[in-house]
């Protein structure tokens, strides 16, 4: 035979010998997969095994959180000066004061109020001297001034109490009174008795804080499970014994990259004003997911490939057997494959008995 000829002969049967026989490979896959192991009964008590069933109960999760108290928005006001003028008398001069609404803040000399206020006086008389005498088109112009000076002073923070009050005693007062358009506490006072403010100048944060809000950070898997709308209960040191109702209003659609968290805002009720704005309280969330096949934390035993249980088959039979995990509730994980209601697993010495189903080959395949 050439040389030739028997180089080609020995590379085919080489080839061959390579391709993988079918009836190998199911075999090979079938002595991977699990089997029944037996450990005896008096040695399983001697390595501490226990057993615990596979029980269908209601799935509650409970999530929890560091929330920090902040003031609503909603209810928070900065009041701004609407015209120039100087602060005659300050009624308010720190944080923590309480106000009521329609209650003085100061009040304010301004030249223009002044000069509008009398200007209105004058055309109320216009007015009347054009209804005494009859003339339409006196009133008609009178009127039509009028509606301009009442808007400029409803503009400057002038109220319509004032504006009629100054109507009634036919002269402009010294000073505008400034007042307070919601009921709260002060927030921040930022001017002086006496000092000159122009027209957009900040002069005092109040703030309403019978309702508050709350932001807490939420893991990136958390995140899916909440929505709008959602009941959650706050508490914390500075309400002791108290639990406070609350609702998820607004979930941040940004994580922060450097915590993998996002951001929920919650609104609440604050009895008496108890909660104070950065205050930290502590924040609880229970979502029902309906019913499902559980089993004890200490009962699975990961692999990284696999979820493994070891199921009870009696007389000290144990079976290894793959399943697949729902979430997590609590101390107990969800069973969504592989086990069936009522049977029993290990849950505690697994890898005691995970050693021996190697020895005795029950499990090879991790």
């Amino acid at each position: 035979m050439k040389p030739l000829r028997l180089t080609l002969i020995l590379v085919a049967l080489a080839a061959f010998a390579a391709w993988p026989c079918p009836a190998a490979a199911g075999e090979t896959q079938a002595a991977d997969q699990p089997h029944e192991f037996t450990i005896p009964v008096d040695q399983q008590q001697l390595i501490g095994v226990t057993y615990a069933a596979v029980e269908r109960m209601p799935l509650h999760r409970t999530l929890r959180a560091v929330g920090l108290v902040a003031a609503s928005m909603a209810k928070h006001w900065d009041y701004v000066a609407r015209v120039d003028g100087y602060i005659h008398v300050l009624d308010v001069i720190a944080p923590g004061d309480s106000v009521k609404k329609g209650e003085i803040l100061m009040d304010l000399y301004s030249p223009d109020v002044v000069a509008t206020e009398n200007e209105y006086v004058d055309l109320l008389r216009m007015r009347d001297q054009g209804l005494s005498g009859r003339d339409p088109a006196a009133v008609e112009d009178a009127e039509r001034l009028l509606a301009g000076a009442r808007a400029r002073l409803e503009q400057w923070n002038v109220s319509d109490a004032q504006i009629d009050a100054v109507a009634k005693a036919g002269k402009a007062p010294q000073y505008l009174e400034l007042e307070s358009p919601v009921t709260g506490e002060v927030e921040e006072v930022n001017v002086h008795q006496g000092r000159r403010v122009s027209a957009g100048d900040h002069l005092v944060d109040l703030v309403d804080l019978s309702s508050v809000c709350v932001y807490a950070d939420f893991y990136q898997d958390e995140l899916p499970l909440l929505r709008q709308g959602l009941a959650v209960s706050i508490t914390g040191p500075s309400i002791p014994n108290v639990t406070i109702p609350a609702t998820i209003r607004s979930i941040d659609p940004n994580l922060d990259e450097a915590k993998r968290t996002g951001k929920v805002r919650m609104d609440m009720d604050n009895p008496d004003d108890r909660l104070r704005p950065g205050a930290y309280v502590d924040v609880t969330l229970t979502l029902d997911e309906g019913e499902g096949l559980v089993i004890p934390v200490n009962a699975v035993l990961p692999t990284g490939r696999h979820n493994i249980v070891f199921v009870d088959k009696g007389d000290g039979r144990l079976e290894p057997r793959f399943v697949e995990l729902g979430g997590r509730f609590g101390d107990a994980w969800q069973v969504t494959r592989g086990l069936a209601e009522g049977e029993r697993v290990v849950s505690s010495a697994n890898f005691l008995v995970d050693a021996e189903s190697k020895v005795q080959g029950a499990l090879k395949s991790w």
